[in-house]
């Protein structure tokens, strides 16, 4: 990050930058932004970073992927995007909010929420339950179904290289992913893309590759207002969002079996395909599912080499382990969701 934005993240940690009520600021951080909580907001800044599918070196690049972030995130959370706000130069030198003087940076403005109120917090103390699968399920149907379509996107060579990016990053892990089992996932899914070859293209064809959220984790899900609410979509790289919804769909079926929550994850993919303006056959879900486990299983491998702590070290190795055996599996068809009772109970009443 630049000097410049050092400066920044300073003016944005001190209370005194929002109003004169000196209520504490919190800070969340993640590889391509800063959150600073405040009040009843949160105040998203994009960190001057570039990596390969996102690049926000530039003043410009930022703004721009602000803007992006409102619009396409307001599709899902209309309540919580509330606004762009920038960071201006004043004629003393002096930052200030919304100013007067010459940007030096770009906030996404939207509404506080509890972090408890996030689905991957709410899975891991045992919150979640099939009334907000069944909820969850009748929004993302709703999102999908007035998502512009992208025909031009989710072509074979797409495909092709999310597999080979998750070789390349996986075997970058070798002290801690089993190099035979990163080798295996990539021949089984290249094997595997080839045979659903026609299925992929037909759904093209018939408009199921849509400009989706594209990083549909529990993460990027809360309770807001009482209400399932998607937020966090990928606004820097229309490869990354513009794909199959069944492929958006098929990251939070993973993080919820990852969970230990297959129950809850056959609710939600039954309440989906009951609720899709479309006849869903879910024929290539475990070729997504298996991309979703393994891109999880080398970001999670990567923190386990980065982490100062032995604990969490280990704790994120056990995890990008289980996503890797979770990526073998699908490809072996071992589905616990697709084959648990409730989605064949709904199967045979279509």
């Amino acid at each position: 990050m630049s000097n410049e934005q050092d400066e920044v993240i300073a003016f944005l940690s001190r209370p005194s930058t929002y109003d004169a009520s000196n209520q504490p600021v919190e800070r969340i951080e993640t590889h391509g932004s800063v959150i600073f909580l405040h009040a009843d907001r949160a105040y998203k800044l994009k960190r001057a970073v570039a990596f390969a599918e996102l690049d926000f070196l530039s003043l410009q690049s930022r703004k721009k992927a602000c803007r992006a972030e409102l619009w396409l995130n307001r599709r899902t959370a209309p309540t919580l995007y509330l606004r762009l706000c920038s960071i201006n130069r004043q004629a003393d030198g002096q930052l200030v909010l919304d100013g007067q003087g010459p940007a030096v940076d770009w906030l996404v403005v939207m509404r506080r929420f509890a972090q408890e109120n996030l689905f991957d917090c709410m899975a891991a103390q045992g919150h979640l339950s099939e009334p907000m699968m069944q909820r969850l399920g009748i929004e993302i149907a709703r999102f999908h179904a007035c998502a512009q379509i992208t025909p031009s996107f989710g072509r074979m060579p797409d495909l092709s290289e999310e597999i080979e990016k998750n070789y390349r990053e996986m075997s970058r892990y070798s002290a801690v992913l089993d190099s035979a089992k990163v080798t295996s996932i990539a021949h089984a899914s290249r094997k595997l893309l080839v045979s659903l070859t026609a299925c992929l293209e037909e759904r093209r064809r018939q408009g199921r590759v849509r400009r989706c959220h594209g990083d549909m984790r529990l993460a990027n899900i809360c309770l807001l207002d009482e209400q399932p609410t998607l937020f966090d979509g990928i606004e820097f790289s229309e490869r990354l969002t513009c794909i199959d919804v069944l492929y958006d769909l098929a990251f939070v079926l993973m993080d919820l079996q990852h969970h230990g929550l297959n129950r809850l994850g056959a609710c939600l993919l039954t309440t989906y395909i009951k609720h899709c303006t479309w006849k869903e056959d879910c024929e290539p879900l475990a070729f997504f599912l298996s991309l979703r486990a393994a891109t999880r299983c080398f970001s999670f491998a990567g923190a386990a080499q980065r982490h100062a702590d032995p604990a969490m070290r280990h704790e994120k190795r056990q995890k990008a382990n289980l996503l890797m055996q979770q990526a073998l599996g699908y490809l072996h068809g071992e589905n616990p969701i697709l084959h648990h009772l409730e989605l064949t109970d709904i199967a045979a009443s279509t």
